[in-house]
């Protein structure tokens, strides 16, 4: 367990938002809030947090859908905390990829017990990269990418279009996928913005045998190439302008 964890804490409850807070900080946790789904989204992408506590009862979509969206790209452990104590949440919370769940009220000894259980049990999965491409390698669990043994560093909207594609390594994701999981509802207008992140991802991954990692489909969306595709991909000269297809 890290010595100073950051916790995010999506809630829309703000006195619960501040007992957390009460709770966490004495115990070194940095503590980042969002009071709905969208934005606990986007400082899930900001921050990478070792732990989320996550509210299923949220303002602008269910606790699901952000933990659904979130699973795309981050792997770090999710603690779903609700009023909701039904066997059938519980359940569906867990298939969704949640770590752990409470209702509350809760125990603050209890609560952090299990988030230290949670951080204590993420060395735990598979070390190595989840994605390996000659001289590139991405490490999603410990938020490392590096080409040629050197780290590179990318921003963190970067940073999630690129785990997403590596969840999908080898398999078209459509663009309309790729807005929803890193930008949600505010999505519609960011089109344009997907397409310049991609060629930055482009220009930061360029290298021997790296060239076309990152394939556009057609109008459909992108695809992160396998080595063994590596020589039956086309060219990508223009293709971060294309029109992409939402859907």
């Amino acid at each position: 367990m890290k010595p100073n964890p950051i916790a995010l804490v999506v809630d829309a409850d703000r006195p619960i938002r501040r007992l957390l807070r009460v709770v966490l900080e004495p115990h070194h946790y940095k503590v980042h809030e969002a009071e709905n789904g969208q934005t606990g989204i986007k400082e899930a992408v900001a921050h990478r947090p070792d732990v989320i506590i996550l509210d299923l009862s949220l303002p602008d979509m269910d606790g699901l859908t952000v933990l659904k969206r979130l699973r795309e790209w981050n792997r770090d452990p999710v603690l779903i905390l609700s009023a909701q104590n039904d066997e059938e949440n519980k359940v569906a919370a867990l298939d969704s990829g949640a770590n752990d769940y409470m209702t509350k009220p809760f125990g603050s000894a209890e609560l952090l017990a299990r988030l230290g259980v949670l951080q204590r049990s993420i060395p735990g999965e598979p070390d190595g990269p989840l994605f390996i491409h000659g001289d590139l390698q991405v490490d999603i669990i410990s938020h490392r990418v590096t080409l040629r043994g050197r780290q590179v560093d990318f921003t963190p909207t970067e940073a999630a279009v690129l785990y997403i594609l590596v969840r999908h390594a080898g398999k078209l994701v459509p663009c309309g996928h790729l807005l929803r999981c890193v930008w949600g509802n505010d999505s519609e207008n960011k089109l344009h913005d997907l397409h310049v992140y991609i060629r930055s991802l482009r220009q930061k991954l360029n290298g021997a045998g790296n060239e076309s990692v990152i394939q556009t489909v057609g109008s459909a969306g992108y695809r992160l190439l396998l080595p063994m595709d590596c020589q039956h991909a086309p060219s990508e000269s223009a293709s971060p302008n294309m029109s992409c297809a939402i859907a």
